[in-house]
């Protein structure tokens, strides 16, 4: 859909937070939101990671993808904003601070990329949601319980 131009918003989401799906395929046959309740055993964070690991692995698959698809003067990266995430940033606490958050590609040269940002510890996740908003000429200023924005 992308490479064609039909659109350029789309949601793919990996799973849901609380899926009971396995992941045989690479070693993890038991059901994901069990191993996430891990109270630090050591076997269910291995499995976690391995799953993370998927995950990303995918993700990085897309983002090559989209790398080596000429796009007008750049390439489909260049010109999309991947956001890559969770819910949440420890499963077994159901924290919701400082959820780690991938933002790739360069939304035709709006977003400086290849840096690591570091909010405040009770940052809303929504204020990253309204930087977003406002590079795609949504101009809002609150988004839920979003405070400011994130300089992306």
């Amino acid at each position: 859909a992308f490479q064609t131009d039909i659109t350029r918003v789309f949601t793919f989401p990996l799973g849901k937070e609380q899926t009971n799906r396995a992941f045989p395929e690479i070693g993890v046959p038991e059901a994901n939101h069990g191993i996430s309740h891990h109270q630090n055993d050591p076997i269910k964070l291995e499995k976690m990671a391995k799953v993370n690991t998927y995950h990303i692995t995918l993700t990085s698959y897309l983002l090559e993808k989209l790398k080596a698809t000429p796009d007008g003067d750049g390439n489909l990266l260049d010109h999309s904003m991947i956001l890559y995430g969770s819910g949440m940033s420890e499963s077994d606490q159901h924290s919701r601070i400082n959820i780690p958050t991938l933002l790739a590609g360069g939304l035709c040269g709006t977003v400086e990329g290849n840096r690591h940002i570091q909010e405040k510890k009770e940052t809303p996740f929504s204020n990253l949601l309204v930087s977003i908003a406002n590079k795609y000429d949504c101009e809002i200023d609150k988004f839920g319980i979003s405070t400011g924005k994130v300089a992306i």
